[in-house]
Formats: C-alpha cells, sequence, structure tokens
C-alpha cells in the first residue's frame, strides 16, 4: 500500500474518457478508511472491543511481540474483539513499504474508532489500551484521539450512538508511581535477580525529551530505578532521550556506587525491542571513540553515535553481544500482565470522562 498519513488529504479527480464527467476517485484517507471497516465488519464476533494502542515498529521481532500480545488478549477477555494499532505515522509508511520486513498495514488510531461506530458494527463499549510505558508525550496523543472521536470532531458519526457508546481507557505501563512502578520492579527482579547478582542490569528507557516531558513523566524513569536499587544496587535505568538520564549518567551512578568494572547486562524498557533496541542500545556504532582521546561529549551530557554496548565497552566494563539481552517488555508475560491488569481495570472502572485528560498528577 502507498505511503500510509495520518491527517486527513485532500481528494482529487481524475479524467474520465473523452467527454465523460471527471470520476472522483478516493483519497487516501477515504482508502485506509474503507480497508479499516471491512476488516472490523468480517472480524467482528462480539459487541465489545479492545483497541490497542502502540507507538509501532518495523522489526520483524516487534511485530512477533504485537501479535502474542494480540493473541493473548484475545484469551484472556473472550467477549471482546481485539485489534492492534501504530500512532506513528513514520512507523505506519515503513511499515506499509516493507521496511526490513513483509509489509503489513497498521491503521492509526482513528480509523479504527471510526470503524467502530460505522453502520453494522456500532459496539456497545470500545476499551483502548495504551502499550506505552510511561504516561507521556505519545499516551497524550492516545487520548486525544478518543476526546477527537467522543466529540465527533469531523462531524461525520452517529452523534446519538456516541452519546450511549461505553468508552474505557487502560493506561501505560508505569502510570502510578504507587503501585506500577514496584509491582515492575517486582517482576523484572524476579526476571533477572541472577543477572543482577553477577553485574550490572541496564534498562534502556525511551524517556521524553526535557521540552517534551509530557506530564512530566521521565520521573517514572528515576522511581522504577529506585524501586529495583531497594531489590539489588546493581539495576540501573536510564534513556534514549531524557536529558540527565542518558547512558553517560548511568555510568556515572555506577562509579559513585564503586561499581567501575565487571559485567554491563542492557536490556530495552520499552514495549517492544525494535529499531532503539537494536541499535542504540546493541548497535556496533561507536563512530564518537577515538583511541587515546577517548569519547566526545555534546552539550546534554551525552555520547552520541554511540550504542550502550560500545559506550560500556569502551569504559572499561563486560558489556558485548553476549550481555546484550534483547528482549521487549512485551515479550516478558509477567510484564506484559500488568499492562493487561490496567484494561481491567478499566473494564471494571467508571466509563471514561473524555472531556478531561487521563493522566497522572
Amino acid at each position: 500500500m502507498a505511503m500510509m498519513a495520518v491527517c486527513t488529504m485532500l481528494a482529487f479527480t481524475a479524467c474520465g474518457d473523452d467527454k465523460d464527467e471527471p470520476k472522483q476517485v478516493d483519497n487516501n484517507y477515504t482508502i485506509y478508511q474503507k480497508a479499516v471497516n471491512q476488516t472490523v465488519k468480517s472480524q467482528k464476533k462480539n459487541n465489545k472491543v479492545i483497541l490497542l494502542v502502540a507507538f509501532g515498529s518495523t522489526w520483524e521481532q516487534a511485530y512477533d511481540a504485537f501479535d502474542a500480545t494480540v493473541t493473548a488478549y484475545k484469551q484472556a477477555f473472550p467477549g471482546y474483539d481485539v485489534f492492534l494499532s501504530f500512532s506513528s505515522a513514520i512507523c505506519i509508511n515503513r511499515a506499509a513499504a516493507g521496511e526490513n520486513v513483509s509489509p503489513r498495514n497498521f491503521y492509526a488510531p482513528p480509523f479504527w474508532l471510526n470503524a467502530f461506530a460505522q453502520d453494522g458494527v456500532k459496539y456497545s463499549e470500545i476499551v483502548v489500551q495504551s502499550l506505552q510505558v510511561i504516561p507521556g508525550e505519545e499516551y497524550g496523543r492516545v487520548v486525544n484521539y478518543i476526546k477527537d472521536f467522543a466529540n465527533n470532531a469531523n462531524g461525520d458519526l452517529d452523534d446519538n450512538y456516541l452519546a450511549n457508546v461505553t468508552l474505557k481507557l487502560g493506561v501505560p505501563l508505569l502510570q502510578d508511581a504507587q503501585n506500577d512502578v514496584p509491582a515492575v520492579a517486582t517482576e523484572l527482579d524476579k526476571l533477572y535477580k541472577n543477572l543482577a547478582a553477577e553485574g550490572v542490569v541496564a534498562f534502556m528507557g525511551h524517556g521524553n525529551p526535557d521540552a517534551y516531558d509530557t506530564y512530566k513523566a521521565n520521573i517514572r524513569y528515576t522511581q522504577l530505578e529506585q524501586a529495583l536499587q531497594e531489590l539489588n544496587g546493581n539495576y540501573f535505568v536510564g534513556t534514549v532521550d531524557m536529558i540527565g538520564n542518558f547512558k553517560t549518567n548511568v555510568l556515572t551512578r555506577m562509579q559513585v556506587a564503586g561499581i567501575t568494572s565487571g559485567k554491563v547486562y542492557c536490556h530495552p524498557l520499552m514495549s517492544i525491542d525494535g529499531d532503539h533496541g537494536h541499535n542504540d542500545m546493541a548497535g556496533d556504532d561507536d563512530d564518537n571513540w577515538q583511541e587515546g582521546k577517548g569519547f566526545t561529549y555534546n552539550d546534554e551530557g551525552e555520547v552520541e553515535d554511540t550504542s550502550w554496548k560500545m559506550f560500556f565497552h569502551h569504559m572499561g566494563y563486560e558489556c558485548n553481544n553476549s550481555t546484550m539481552i534483547e528482549k521487549g517488555l512485551l515479550e516478558l508475560p509477567t510484564i506484559r500482565q500488568i499492562w493487561m491488569n490496567h484494561t481491567k481495570d478499566a473494564i471494571n472502572g467508571e466509563p471514561l470522562d473524555f472531556y478531561h485528560s487521563k493522566n497522572p498528577e
């Protein structure tokens, strides 16, 4: 399929043969909506539906994780149809173009929500589950998708249906500092305490850039490191984008703790092991390294053009392919269950007040 666009595109016309009247041709927006409508109509089995919303990826391992997650949801929620959506236009486009893998279509959330409201479908309950890790910028987009749908932003849905449909929202993995953070820390420690007993286990999250630290969600990484270190001081949590919590900052905290050598295991703290996991964490890139001179740090204190693997390797630690734990969080059933618990809480809770954001304090 041609490149996917999330926003509405202008229609265009094609001339008919000779003196025929100009023939209206569907624009891409309409083509995609028709495709999603057909998918939903053909697969509808229940009167309630769960829409899983991920940022997206173009890696086969990530697709396998998403497929397994959809299967797990169908098993855990037998009264619901389950569909998966990507929120990233870049990932949607590249997936459709077949970057790294065979082409697949992962349409944006508005197409799915509109399809759920079409004649012949009209689910009585719609549950949107965010597959984000922190309640940050991407989660804010999920909230806004629901608001636009509920408020009939395009004016083309049945207002009577929207007034009566039940909307629910499942929050991200680390939504709540008091409950989710210690729960995730406990489950991660159960999985990796043997590795933490012999070296550092460093988790690499994404993070919001400082200027876009939506809802101040970056604090969840710091809170998770604190919770993990209460279980074992060899756990650390850094990010790709959070200023003050890059891999260089993780190194400083390790050194302050007296950890100046030994193994460093690296693990993505993201829903899937995609581009960031394969490249920013476990890649072979170390173009920044100059023998005898070391690294060049940017203005934010980060070492660019260098993976976590190569950075810790050059800093004197045992960090190599054998210490890369290349698994996304959705590949860990006990962590995935925390997302599913959020879905259960949403289903059992009050309908979403879509006029207000469901955000952390």
